[in-house]
């Protein structure tokens, strides 16, 4: 595993405002993560890891701090930046499958790939695709798909344009157990047969096990990284 860190993050702090009170969420957070780790993020709801998601993935502004992904600085990219971030450098996956119902899994896929300027002929995709299991299952709309299917097609969608960063947020909260073993080994596959960069957040200890390391969060804060 590479030691070249893809994500560097300093002192950052998030508040919200609700109403005419200031709600902290992030309360000086420091973290850096290497190219090729598969990092566990843990903790209770409200313990501000699904805002450093959405930080890291440049979906909201950090109040304060620095944030660096891929030697980018998160506040020095414009909206489009932070668009094309999203894109081609960070990818999603989220407790909620969040597939176009209308759209088999081949065109949910090929949209992402489009927005992303990936190409159509891609041979690693072609393996990431044998890896998931779901070759036979692309012309199938999600309904027609079990959960495990349906995740299985969201990492896909996620990884189609080789993000640096793949951020996971309770990936098997919506699967059986069957299912969740299944999604959480074809994550741990993902990482360590193409280097992969994973940040998982889960509930689940089992879960949290199949990355190299763990991070503790509580009220906004890392209190432990095992």
């Amino acid at each position: 595993m590479s030691s070249s860190p893809v994500i560097e993050i300093h002192g950052l702090r998030k508040t919200y405002r609700v109403g005419q009170v200031d709600v902290p969420a992030l309360r000086g957070v420091d973290l850096t993560v290497n190219s090729g780790e598969f990092l566990s993020i843990v903790g209770p709801s409200g313990s501000g890891k699904s805002t450093l998601f959405h930080i890291i993935g440049g979906l909201t502004p950090p109040t304060l701090g620095k944030v660096r992904v891929m030697d980018q600085d998160l506040a020095s990219l414009s909206d489009s930046g932070r668009t094309s971030l999203r894109r081609r450098t960070v990818g999603f996956v989220f407790q909620k499958f969040n597939l176009l119902p209308n759209l088999t899994a081949r065109d949910n896929i090929a949209v992402a790939r489009y927005l992303g300027g990936g190409k159509n002929s891609d041979p690693q995709f072609e393996e990431i695709l044998r890896l998931l299991g779901i070759a036979q299952r692309l012309d199938h709309k999600p309904n027609a798909l079990s959960g495990g299917e349906q995740q299985r097609v969201a990492i896909a969608r996620a990884v189609v344009n080789h993000p640096a960063i793949l951020l996971a947020d309770e990936p098997t909260g919506n699967l059986d157990t069957a299912n969740s073993k299944a999604v959480l080994e074809i994550l741990r596959d993902l990482n360590e047969r193409i280097g992969q960069t994973i940040l998982m957040i889960t509930h689940n200890v089992e879960a949290a096990a199949y990355g190299h390391h763990t991070v503790h969060m509580r009220d906004g804060q890392i209190i432990e990284r095992t």
